[in-house]
């Protein structure tokens, strides 16, 4: 689903030149983390907390030579993290910025936000309920998806 959304991004904006390929294989592998993480609602019983799941990912991805995937994994959660919002919520993750930097790990982010992992993997969230749960994590997250709402819709 996540897949789904970033394509049709990438293909209703063909000015971003996004790379199909860096998507779908971004998309397949982003939360490839979060089997080394304690979520049960998920039926994840690793040892790690769920925050964890992008670095995990990413130093899973590095382990098997897939560098140029590692930064989407990182980078996705939420709608990405400063280093300063890693250190003022006390956040258990290395205190540098996991903000989205290539318009691949932004449009992977941003579709990532429409889908749960949840009861219901295939029903998209509407705008407005995504909006509500990142306002939940504060201004900067929902201004920093507004923008990518503007960039992508």
């Amino acid at each position: 689903m996540v897949m789904e959304k970033a394509l049709q991004i990438a293909s209703e904006h063909p000015e971003l030149e996004a790379d199909e390929i860096l998507l779908r294989e971004g998309c397949m592998l982003h939360d490839i983390g979060i089997v080394e993480t304690y979520a049960p609602e998920i039926h994840c019983f690793g040892e790690h907390p769920y925050i964890l799941h992008g670095i995990i990912g990413g130093n899973m991805l590095r382990e098997h030579g897939l560098h140029h995937l590692a930064a989407i994994c990182e980078r996705h959660t939420g709608a990405g993290l400063s280093a300063d919002e890693i250190i003022t919520q006390k956040l258990p993750l290395p205190h540098v910025d996991m903000l989205p930097e290539t318009i691949e790990e932004k449009i992977i982010c941003f579709a990532d936000k429409f889908y749960s992992k949840g009861k219901d993997l295939t029903k998209e969230k509407s705008l407005h309920k995504v909006r509500k749960g990142m306002s939940r994590h504060g201004e900067t997250q929902l201004k920093r998806f507004n923008e990518m709402c503007e960039m992508f819709l």
